[in-house]
């Protein structure tokens, strides 16, 4: 059964309702079984697999050779199956590198999107939805029957049956939002929803990713831990994940070129991560130079009228 969904009808920087309920469609799931599935994912990803426990879940990146990401995903175990959640565009070039060194290990990589319905829930109701639907929710994940919660701070990511979502939908008699009322919240939080077009374009660290716990420096070997590593301990890394809010008459694209104003005038600067926009408003993540000052002034290259600003980070990028 499809979810009808609607579109948000609050500005980017106005209060979020006091619930909310989103249609994850632009997320999948791949699923990793096997005697050997987890010591082979970990030994693929910058997240320390080996001792994810059940009641946890965790930001990770699988890299290539040269340390640049392929995915970046969020991660967590049902029972014997482990699965890696990012953008679906991103399993289709991130699956087939997986599954290419996965034939040496007793594990079985599947693109389980399909068998899934993600939705999405926040606003100040949102702890008090999933209580009265679900019980009490406290742990960073949960399995339940027919699925699992995802806890991240105040809002929970419910992964549920096809069916069974269904039935709380209908159940709620809430409208659904559509995917972009939660790329908002996540794009707030910082997050690194990497895209496929961005595949092999950065390192974790350019993404903020070590400060989302999404790297473990005290794990063993992994694919791209080379680079990874001596960004941390040698320096030498020059990008950073912003948030940027502003306005432009142009309907952007991940491919939108931005422009750093400086004191001669506008230079081209930064690369689009993940965006939401509606009507001329945009809300977004891009990586730009790390020492790029909040104060500083942004605007899209193909629209000298447009303006961003740089929105404090939610976390901090100082190393321990």
């Amino acid at each position: 059964m499809t979810i009808s969904v609607s579109t948000p009808h609050w500005d980017l920087d106005a209060t979020l309702p006091p619930l909310m309920l989103a249609n994850l469609s632009h997320l999948g799931l791949i699923k990793v079984v096997g005697e050997q599935g987890r010591s082979f994912i970990h030994g693929q990803v910058t997240t320390d697999i080996s001792s994810l426990a059940t009641d946890q879940w965790r930001w990770g990146a699988h890299c290539d050779p040269k340390g640049k990401m392929l995915a970046s995903f969020r991660t967590f175990a049902i029972q014997d199956a482990l699965f890696m959640l990012m953008p679906k565009d991103a399993i289709e070039v991130d699956l087939p590198q997986l599954q290419k060194y996965a034939v040496f290990s007793k594990a079985t990589l599947s693109n389980a999107s399909a068998e899934w319905t993600l939705l999405g829930v926040a606003g100040e109701q949102a702890s008090q939805f999933v209580s009265e639907h679900f019980g009490d929710i406290h742990q960073e994940f949960t399995p339940i029957e027919h699925g699992a919660i995802l806890k991240d701070a105040d809002r929970f990511i419910l992964m549920l049956t096809p069916e069974a979502a269904a039935a709380l939908v209908a159940k709620s008699k809430l409208s659904v939002f559509d995917a972009s009322a939660w790329q908002a919240l996540e794009i707030t939080a910082g997050y690194p929803n990497l895209a496929a077009s961005h595949a092999s374009q950065y390192v974790p660290q350019m993404c903020n990713l070590q400060a989302v716990n999404g790297i473990s420096f005290n794990k063993g070997c992994y694919m791209g831990q080379e680079t990874i590593a001596r960004m941390k301990y040698r320096g030498g890394n020059k990008r950073a994940l912003y948030i940027l809010h502003g306005h432009t008459n142009l309907q952007i694209s991940l491919e939108s070129g931005l422009e750093i104003a400086m004191e001669d005038g506008f230079r081209r600067g930064g690369h689009i991560i993940e965006f939401v926009q509606r009507g001329n408003q945009v809300l977004l993540t891009a990586v730009l130079a790390n020492d790029t000052s909040n104060e500083t002034k942004l605007r899209f290259a193909d629209d000298e009228q447009s303006s961003l600003t740089i929105q404090a980070l939610p976390y901090s990028l100082d190393e321990a």
